[in-house]
């Protein structure tokens, strides 16, 4: 154990020495290294950006929540079979709130644009939704200040409203909405309620919105309307389980016949987080290529450059070998020669990549985790092993009479 942390060790050493005495080469020769692991690491940054900014904006849809619609969120076939589709009604949200048993809240909500003012502020075509008072439970739309709809503001059809942030920062301040009225339309909205600021998802923010009754909106605005039904499993590793309950149900609701297609989707995150791993599974791969590819290179003119180092130093190999160095050490000293060479080269890949990373965060997320840059501190130094194995092999089998002779 000992002699292999001296081998180790002197390899070191003996390597430093003859990088330091051709630093030129050394140079050129990192950089196929540094070349392939920016391309990888960039890509991965790119990649952990995007699923951390994914996850988080999917987040703002409810954890555990599917989605009755009229229509599926991603259609990969011919639109115009969903196009003609029925509306999702407020009879059949009546329904699932009634006989579903695997759901633990089930909220409906509806939607339409209008023109919202306070004082001299307006602001065109915001997001008018007529949500039930559940749909804050299925959606998490929790309020940070106020309250949110109640049944009584249902039954009545009170004419109240709850606001997104960003509403409260372009429409009232510096001024306290609570209580105060807000037109939407023409008519007068009482504001009770202010959500939690939620984000944005896939570029569209998610506080532009302003909540009223579901049965204010529909009295008020009209009724025939697309209603989205929310609902939210009581245990989310039964999500088959209750889609299946909830296609039944939407089947005999609508007097659907055995032989006939559904004519509404059950929708959730889990298909937008699929269809983004497709579209980034291509992007991806084609980074792991193109990195390979740059990493292969790099290891091809690291062996020839150790190559070139075993013949231009036979004559010191001998001489080693004469006074007694054993054949693993001249093994060792050219392979951890080869694995300093890669590892400068993944360390400059890295600190490049982090660079790049930097400027790339002001138009994409990026993520650089402690395992990303690790691993590729890791995948140099095997690239350096692997492609250092032949020449290093090749010095440590030199008869040192011959390589005395090549002075």
């Amino acid at each position: 154990m000992g002699y292999a942390i001296h081998n180790i060790s002197e390899g070191f050493w003996i390597a430093f020495r003859a990088l330091f005495a051709n630093k030129t080469r050394a140079l050129l020769t990192t950089l196929g290294i540094s070349i392939g692991v920016i391309t990888v690491t960039l890509m991965m940054m790119i990649i952990q950006g995007l699923n951390t900014s994914v996850a988080s904006q999917l987040e703002v849809m409810g954890s555990g929540t599917v989605y009755i619609e009229r229509h599926p969120w991603i259609i990969m076939d011919d639109w115009w079979r969903y196009r003609n589709r029925p509306r999702v009604t407020k009879e059949q949200f009546e329904e699932i709130k009634r006989f579903s048993k695997l759901a633990e809240y089930v909220g409906a909500y509806t939607y339409t644009g209008r023109p919202i003012a306070f004082r001299n502020r307006t602001r065109d075509r915001v997001g008018i939704i007529g949500v039930t008072p559940a749909t804050a439970d299925a959606m998490s739309w929790m309020p940070e200040y106020g309250r949110y709809i109640t049944d009584s503001d249902m039954i009545t059809t009170r004419k109240i409203c709850v606001i997104g942030a960003d509403v409260k920062e372009q429409i009232f301040e510096p001024y306290d909405p609570m209580g105060r009225n807000l037109r939407v339309g023409p008519y007068n909205f009482k504001v009770v309620g202010i959500l939690e600021k939620k984000g944005s998802t896939f570029g569209q923010s998610n506080d532009n919105y302003v909540m009223i009754p579901f049965s204010t909106l529909t009295h008020n605005f009209g009724h025939r309307r697309d209603v989205t039904i929310a609902v939210k499993a009581k245990d989310p590793s039964q999500m088959n389980d209750l889609i299946d309950e909830l296609t039944w149900l939407m089947r005999r609701a609508r007097n659907l016949a055995p032989n006939e297609d559904n004519d509404f989707s059950i929708n959730d995150s889990a298909m937008l987080t699929d269809f983004y791993k497709r579209i980034t599974a291509g992007i991806y791969a084609a980074g792991v290529i193109i990195g390979g590819i740059s990493l292969l290179v790099g290891g091809i003119g690291i062996m020839n450059i150790m190559l070139v180092s075993v013949t231009e130093r036979t004559w010191e190999i001998g001489m080693r070998k004469a006074v007694g160095a054993r054949t693993t050490s001249i093994l060792w000293q050219f392979l951890v020669e080869s694995m300093i060479i890669t590892m400068i080269g993944g360390i400059v890949g890295i600190l490049v990549a982090m660079i790049g990373g930097k400027l790339l965060g002001q138009f994409l997320p990026t993520s650089l985790p402690l395992w990303l840059g690790l691993s590729a501190m890791a995948f140099s130094a095997v690239v350096g092993l692997i492609f250092g194995l032949f020449p290093a092999v090749r010095a440590s089998r030199l008869d040192p009479i011959v390589a005395l002779r090549q002075e």
